[in-house]
């Protein structure tokens, strides 16, 4: 008896190293794109717009932060999380100013929640990645009573959807989601006339 309770914890233990190294693999596939797009919007502002540089650096110091130490978190704060997808967009629209619109909108009752990290940046990403020249990028997030829905909405360039970076990307966020939060999500992804992935997640 003695000796199938500890073959069990074993199993346990085991099932549990598994699981946290799969999610820090498939986070660690995630991290390079975000920092290499800050990086390149740096370099361009340093050489037009220089005065307005700083700022950029410090926004880019809070993310790389953000990245390296906090997101090795299971969970972390809604807070940390829906600031860092600040910065983001905020990168995000100097890059492609003149180039595509954004309309980035927040509806949250409280911020006093906590989240698996760097979820929502992968959909982000793949919006300003795959989207068309000339064309809207739609980010809403919503939090009410605990729980978290987003949409992204995008216009698509077929060959670029057809990827398989994009399919991988995604096919990584839908792993972290099981593994994280079981049957506490919800994600829908439909490329009809344009490229809408929604997501909604049970904070509580």
């Amino acid at each position: 008896m003695y000796r199938f309770i500890d073959k069990q914890e074993e199993v346990e233990t085991i099932k549990k190293q598994h699981t946290e190294m799969e999610l820090k693999f498939l986070k660690s596939q995630i991290n390079p794109h975000v920092l290499f797009n800050n990086l390149n919007t740096i370099y361009s502002y340093a050489l037009e717009k220089p005065k307005e540089t700083p700022e950029l650096v410090l926004m880019l110091s809070e993310n790389l932060k953000h990245v390296l130490y906090e997101s090795n978190e299971k969970t972390i704060s809604l807070e940390k999380e829906i600031h860092f997808i600040d910065n983001y967009i905020k990168f995000q629209k100097i890059r492609t100013e003149g180039i595509k619109q954004i309309n980035y909108s927040k509806t949250i009752d409280t911020i006093q929640h906590y989240i698996a990290p760097l979820l929502l940046i992968t959909i982000i990403e793949n919006a300003f990645k795959h989207s068309t020249i000339n064309s809207t990028v739609n980010i809403h997030i919503e939090v009410i009573n605990g729980v978290l829905n987003f949409t992204c909405i995008n216009n698509f360039d077929n060959e670029k959807v057809n990827s398989s970076d994009l399919k991988i990307g995604l096919q990584n966020l839908e792993k972290r989601l099981e593994l994280i939060y079981k049957d506490a999500y919800t994600l829908n992804i439909n490329k009809t006339d344009l490229f809408k992935v929604t997501l909604k997640l049970n904070l509580k």
